[in-house]
C-alpha cells in the first residue's frame, strides 16, 4: 500500500490531520460581533460599519497623523473667500 513512497506518505497523513485555521477572517467577524452586541441599540448601521472598519484596519488607523490632518483641515477652512 505505501510501497511507492513510504517516506512521503507519513508526512502527508500527518498534514491531513492538522487543523486548518483562517484566523484573520475569524478575528474580523469576532470584532464585528463584539461591536454589534455592545452598541447595537445606541447607534446607526452606518456608524457601526465605520467602527468595524476602524477595528479591522487597526494598524492603518494608528498610522494616521491626526495633527497634520487637522492642520490641513484648518488651512482648507482658512482659504475660503467671502464674496460680496
Amino acid at each position: 500500500r505505501n510501497g511507492f513512497a513510504p517516506n512521503v506518505a507519513i508526512p502527508l497523513r500527518i498534514m491531513l490531520t492538522l487543523p486548518i485555521t483562517v484566523s484573520t477572517g475569524e478575528q474580523s467577524f469576532l470584532k464585528l460581533k463584539i461591536i454589534k452586541n455592545y452598541l447595537r441599540s445606541s447607534m446607526s448601521q452606518e456608524r457601526r460599519v465605520r467602527l468595524a472598519m476602524i477595528s479591522i484596519e487597526n494598524q492603518t488607523a494608528q498610522e494616521i497623523d491626526f495633527e497634520s490632518l487637522l492642520k490641513d483641515f484648518a488651512n482648507a477652512k482658512a482659504k475660503k473667500v467671502k464674496f460680496i
